[in-house]
């Protein structure tokens, strides 16, 4: 009699769920519909010779037992022999068994639909949707009963169910019943089903993720609901996450990569999955799709933003179609081709793989080709930005060639068109071309034949004007190029920069923005910073326009913490300190000079940054500024006025007695301030400067060196000179520094140093025994240049390792 499914369900237990849904019956079930061996429903019953019936497939297994293990064939009821193994169809039954099937899915699945709600139990929902999957597995034609019976939508509700079990399930159903028909598939296709199973990608249950990629590998196998899928937001992009995932598993990973595969169909689906990481079926519908999809795909990987290793990717794999297309390609197939190129070599890596699949050729025949086939100037600009972006790489571009004449990027003729280009086009494409310029200058490879051929073109005065422009990329391109080119072109840029066009005054003005620290204005300050530094005519413009107080104001606020501008701070700061040094070099030449260092007390700002510790550079400029201004101190002291003597002090000597008067500087013997004279001993300086030798930067040392140098120099009490050293504790690590013989210049000014020591009989009776510093002040004397070896013969003289009328060398001063 009729049975009920209602009761527990247990997922945990369906390996027999076949069998126990053959037993789940509506209408009675009649013995003889069972096959003895299986015991489940006989599908092909087939008799035998003695008339027993089993299903067709199970007594051809035991005769093929039988025949395996050598026993006689019998009947496996009766287990008598038998003389034949034919089986006759047994057609009636068959019938009998079809036509009640059919009445007992129909009534079953009656009974399933009325569970299928979400009012209905968990247990009866499991059983119901169980069901539904059994009777679909049985045939594809129970397929179109389901569909017919209106359970899609039942199914399709179950996935909203507070279950989790049932949304799973639900997911499992849905893709048996869509398998191989196409029909069901269009059932979900309509309204929001499939953006309900999307939104399962997304939830942390990996089981519900599990079933909800399964399905929709299974739907995807649709075109119509491939479009379908790509069109939900969100869906492409988790499904590309998910082939990454580490955290599901591999079956689920692999079921994701696949559903890709099928969505591949759509292109619209193929440009998603390359704005989300997933590349390769964009490149490969470059490489191998018809001319309007390689077009629009082109065009479209010149809008992506890529990271550097996809960039690289990309070039490797389309590097050389793409220059082919530039090549020769019709204008609209080279515009794309060019957009695509220039999104792939803003990366150093991939430019060297575009180097290497010879794309500058193309790139300059693109810029410099006029007439009928030339690239319109806004396509120009775009090669002109591929070449800034590929110059930067590291590559020995003066022996890559570019042209038919075995001409390279830095070729005369080339950099001379270059320069043409930059004068006689658009501010883009000018910019640009900066910037390549830019990129052969940075190369110590290739800057002196791209300043060879700057100087040939007489390009100078042009140059420089580029600092007035009014667009900011083009005005930062050409002061970083002049920056680079100042090393080898100080002069003439000092020259053209104190003219009366302003190039000067706008150099100024961008330094003194009061914004956050920007390439722009490192670079401005790194300009003015390499021009030469003696020269006065600069140095008095300098003065005439403020530069040197903006200079000292937005160094003191760096001090303060009062700038930001991240990796660009190191640079301006070393800028300004190397700009405001230059004010110390024209003293003796300029009273201008004197008196702004002396309303500004540079001087304590100098001394102030000599204990910036991590910055080389700007403790060397400021210990290379306090020699300058130590030099000064002697000539600025100020001698105090004596009273003339009265008639008895002019006739009585002993009446004429000068008055002693107190505070005098013992170097200069008169009277020194920081601010007034730059005096290093009233402005506590030496023991910084002496802490300085320590440094691992030899030119620091040097600096350094050459500042203390001033307290022994003519035209001071060297006594009290050498005193002073003495009591800062100088004078070991004065002579450490000869005896390193760090760099030949280090070496020549600590001979002279330590010759002024040993003028003092004490220093000179200790270092005596000392044999490291006689050997080499030996070493000096036997291998210096001329200048050194007469300094080191006198040093010797004084610690009695050559006679006093030695005179291998004349006596100087």
């Amino acid at each position: 009699m009729a049975e009920s499914w209602h009761g527990n369900y247990d997922t945990g237990s369906q390996s027999d769920d076949s069998y126990r849904f053959e037993r789940l019956h509506i209408e009675p079930i009649y013995d003889s519909f069972f096959c003895p061996l299986t015991k489940q429903v006989m599908r092909d019953p087939v008799t035998l010779e003695n008339g027993q019936t089993f299903e067709r497939e199970a007594i051809e297994n035991w005769f093929r037992e039988c025949r395996e293990s050598g026993r006689s064939l019998q009947c496996p009821l009766t287990l008598k022999d038998l003389k034949s193994t034919d089986l006759k169809p047994s057609i009636a039954l068959r019938n009998t068994i079809e036509e009640w099937s059919a009445r007992n899915e129909a009534a079953q699945l009656d009974m399933a639909r009325k569970s299928l709600n979400l009012s209905s139990s968990e247990g009866d929902m499991l059983l119901a949707l169980e069901y539904v999957q059994q009777i679909c597995k049985k045939s594809r034609s129970n397929k179109h009963i389901a569909r017919n019976a209106g359970l899609l939508p039942m199914i399709i509700d179950m996935m909203k169910s507070t279950s989790r079990r049932v949304r799973c399930k639900s997911l499992d159903t849905l893709r048996i019943v869509v398998e191989d028909d196409s029909e069901n598939k269009e059932i979900l296709a309509d309204g929001d089903t499939v953006r309900s199973i999307v939104k399962f990608l997304s939830r942390e249950q990996s089981k519900e993720r599990e079933e909800a990629v399964s399905l929709l590998y299974e739907l995807s196998k649709s075109e119509a609901l491939c479009e379908k899928i790509g069109s939900i937001p969100g869906a492409i992009l988790m499904l590309v996450g998910m082939t990454s995932s580490k955290s599901d598993n591999i079956l689920t990973v692999e079921k994701a990569g696949k559903t890709l595969e099928n969505l591949e169909k759509c292109e619209n689906n193929v440009l998603q999955m390359a704005e989300n990481g997933r590349l390769q079926p964009l490149l490969t519908q470059i490489l191998e799709g018809p001319p309007e999809t390689k077009l629009s795909m082109s065009n479209f990987l010149g809008d992506l933003v890529l990271d550097n290793d996809i960039k690289v990717l990309v070039a490797k794999s389309l590097g050389s179609s793409l220059i082919n297309i530039m090549r020769s390609g019709n204008m609209q197939s080279r515009e794309a081709a060019l957009k695509a190129l220039n999104q792939i070599s803003s990366c150093e890596a991939s430019a060297k793989v575009l180097i290497e699949a010879g794309i500058l050729p193309s790139l300059v025949k693109d810029l410099f080709t006029v007439g009928p086939h030339q690239l319109p100037m806004r396509l120009k600009e775009v090669a002109a930005t591929i070449l800034a972006n590929i110059v930067i790489s590291d590559c020995d571009f003066d022996s890559i060639l570019v042209g038919p004449d075995d001409q390279t990027l830095v070729s005369e003729d080339i950099v001379h068109n270059l320069l043409h280009l930059i004068s006689n086009t658009g501010p883009a494409i000018s910019c640009k071309l900066l910037q390549v310029l830019v990129g052969l200058t940075s190369s110590p490879s290739t800057v002196l034949s791209v300043v060879s051929a700057i100087k040939s073109s007489g390009a100078i005065i042009s140059l420089v004007q580029f600092i007035e422009a009014p667009q900011k990329e083009l005005r930062v391109a050409s002061i970083k190029l002049l920056q680079n080119l100042s090393p080898n072109l100080g002069q003439e840029l000092a020259d053209a920069l104190r003219g009366t066009v302003g190039q000067l005054g706008s150099l100024i003005k961008v330094i003194s923005e009061n914004i956050s620290i920007t390439d722009e204005q490192a670079a401005a300050i790194g300009l003015l910073a390499e021009l030469p530094e003696r020269d006065l005519g600069l140095a008095r413009q300098m003065l005439d326009e403020g530069a040197f107080q903006l200079v000292f104001s937005r160094v003191v606020k760096i001090r303060q913490g009062g700038a930001k501008g991240g990796r660009f701070v190191t640079p301006f700061l070393e800028g300004l300190v190397r700009v405001l040094a230059r004010v110390t070099l024209v003293l003796a030449d300029e009273q201008a000079a004197v008196a702004l260092c002396r309303e500004l007390n540079v001087a304590a700002l100098f001394i102030e940054l000599l204990q910036s510790n991590g910055l080389d550079n700007v403790q060397m400029s400021s210990a290379a500024a306090l020699e300058n201004l130590s030099e000064e101190s002697k000539n600025l002291t100020r001698f105090p006025e004596l009273p003339i003597p009265g008639v008895c002090g002019s006739i009585f000597p002993c009446f004429g007695k000068q008055p002693t008067i107190n505070g005098l500087c013992r170097l200069h013997r008169g009277m020194c301030s920081l601010r007034e004279s730059f005096c290093l001993l009233e402005g506590q300086a030496v023991d910084k400067l002496v802490a300085l030798l320590d440094h691992t930067n030899e030119k620091v040392v040097e600096a350094a060196l050459a500042a203390l140098s001033t307290l022994l120099d003519d035209g001071v009490d060297l006594e009290q000179g050498v005193l002073v050293l003495c009591e800062a504790e100088g004078v070991r690590p004065i002579l450490d520094v000869l005896l390193e013989k760090r760099t030949e210049n280090l070496r020549r000014r600590a001979v002279w140093v330590v010759e002024r020591l040993l003028r003092s009989d004490e220093i000179a009776y200790e270092v005596s025994g000392d044999p490291n510093v006689s050997t080499a002040l030996v070493d000096a004397f036997q291998h210096g240049d001329y200048r050194t070896r007469q300094i080191a013969e006198r040093a010797l003289k004084h610690v009695d390792r050559l006679p006093n009328f030695s005179g291998v060398f004349p006596n100087v001063g």
